[in-house]
């Protein structure tokens, strides 16, 4: 204490020491009952003491970015979640603070990894843990290759930090363990071709109930299949297979396809025929009515006058009968040679 600070201890009726009174001493006059101290303070203890004082206004002081919310620990424990901006806590280590983005959309590879990715958890590190990730065995007892992705996001900071050790391992592990519950309820068929929505829908829904049981404090967006195939030994068959099919379905689409120009024109033509024959119909049962109604008429005439009617019909068929004829011959009762008046090489105008 020699070193650090000179104090005089004099009695109240004396004389302050000389640096005191004249005030040349740099320090301080403490009084304690009747004696009075005089201490001096060093250079470097005013150094320690600013530089103290500007080291708790640094660690007082912070800022929480807008896509984040900021998790203050008062001794390590919880203690409070502040929104961004500008803000302040205990110093010296009394408050931690830790920034969650719970505005940031976060991303889980599974069987494969995109590079360069910036988050630590995104994806595997390694291929063999990836290659591992991805092969699954399918309800029919085949071999798959799945690769699927989940986006979350952190809904709740604090269950986030403090209810699992790592919350991103856990939903990876979740994850995977859904993934491989739901691939194994289907054929391979189904998998890798027809059932790959209703995979995606089923597992986000398994994968969200585990989450609430486990409060990891994330919500999933989306978890989509990206490429899912046979293992690469069987690769060649299925796709002579898939090829098969393709070629069957185009088949189908071009019978179709054929059958749905073919067959309305059909009826298209059918129906016309139909109208067309029930409008000859139509039209035969007319005349036939009128032909009927005019026999009818013509029929009372003649019972009127039978003599008279049917000298007229004789008349009317013969006028109607004669025009068609090309060559006419008519003779009395007293010709009695015929061929005389036949002039063969005529036109047959000759009457």
């Amino acid at each position: 204490m020699g070193d650090l600070l000179l104090a005089h201890r004099v009695d109240l009726g004396s004389q302050l020491p000389k640096g005191v009174a004249s005030g040349r001493v740099a320090g301080m006059v403490i009084r304690v009952g009747n004696t009075i101290y005089t201490v001096r303070l060093e250079p470097y203890i005013i150094g320690l003491a600013v530089l103290t004082l500007l080291l708790g206004l640094t660690t007082t002081v912070y800022t929480v970015q807008p896509e984040f919310l900021g998790v203050v620990t008062r001794f390590g424990k919880y203690h409070s979640t502040v929104d961004s901006g500008l803000r302040f806590k205990l110093p010296f280590g009394v408050d931690e603070v830790m920034l969650v983005p719970v505005k940031r959309q976060l991303k889980a590879e599974f069987g494969f990894g995109t590079p360069g990715a910036t988050f630590h958890g995104q994806h595997s590190a390694s291929e063999d843990e990836r290659e591992r990730e991805k092969s699954m065995v399918t309800g029919d007892l085949n071999a798959a290759t799945v690769e699927w992705v989940i986006q979350y996001r952190i809904k709740d900071p604090k269950d986030y930090l403090f209810n699992v050790f790592d919350a991103d391992g856990t939903l990876r592990a979740a994850s995977e363990s859904v993934m491989r519950e739901v691939v194994g309820d289907r054929t391979v068929d189904e998998v890798i071709t027809i059932g790959r929505q209703d995979i995606e829908h089923e597992a986000q829904v398994k994968l969200e109930e585990l989450i609430a049981k486990y409060a990891l404090g994330l919500g999933i967006d989306q978890i989509q299949l990206k490429n899912v195939n046979p293992p690469p030994r069987v690769q060649p068959s299925f796709n002579e297979v898939n090829q098969a099919q393709q070629e069957k379905e185009r088949s189908i689409n071009v019978a179709n396809g054929e059958y749905n120009r073919t067959v309305p024109r059909a009826r298209g033509e059918a129906e016309g025929k139909i109208r067309t024959a029930e409008g000859y119909a139509i039209k035969r049962i007319n005349e036939a009515e009128g032909d009927a109604a005019r026999f009818n008429a013509m029929f009372l005439e003649y019972q009127k006058a039978p003599a008279v009617t049917r000298r007229r019909i004789y008349l009317e068929t013969v006028a109607e009968i004669m025009p068609q004829v090309g060559r006419k011959i008519i003779l009395d009762e007293a010709a009695k040679q015929v061929l005389p008046l036949l002039q063969l090489g005529d036109d047959g105008r000759t009457k």
